[in-house]
């Protein structure tokens, strides 16, 4: 027994959904598509530097808990843009205040990863150089060296 009733209807697209197709799946399909929202442009609109680095030091003064502090390191990291080192000390910041050392870690190869040149990522570790001593984050080069 069904909790839909089997009857043919005509769906929001206007297709007609015949009866043998209306069922628990076929509506809650349905339903979860024609529910969904439409994304615009202009809902996010561009932001500047220094607002993407003031919303991402909030989040990371914000998190409590080790998912929490992935998912903003991934969606920081997902920008095309280098992350200001005053984000990346709330986010060693936080890594430390949840426990998550290997974060912590991966935070610097985030960052070489993500800039142009060896330069960029020395003056990166240049002005990091007192958070990392402060809280004890050695990084990968120093602890597994090819």
């Amino acid at each position: 027994m069904s909790f839909v009733r089997a009857v043919s209807k005509v769906s929001r697209v206007g297709v007609r959904v015949p009866a043998s197709r209306v069922g628990p799946v076929a509506w809650s399909a349905q339903r979860a598509f024609s529910q969904s929202a439409v994304r615009s442009s202009d809902a996010h609109a561009e932001e500047t530097f220094e607002e993407f680095t003031a919303r991402y030091e909030k989040e990371f003064d914000k998190v409590n808990d080790v998912f929490e502090l992935q998912r903003n390191l991934n969606n920081c990291f997902a920008y095309d843009l280098v992350p200001s080192p005053s984000v990346i000390v709330s986010a060693l910041r936080a890594a430390r205040r949840v426990n998550d050392f290997p974060s912590a870690v991966r935070v610097f190869e985030g960052i070489k990863f993500k800039v142009e040149n060896k330069s960029q990522y020395e003056e990166y570790l240049q002005d990091l150089e007192g958070i990392r001593e402060e809280l004890g984050i050695p990084l990968k080069e120093t602890m597994y060296p090819e």
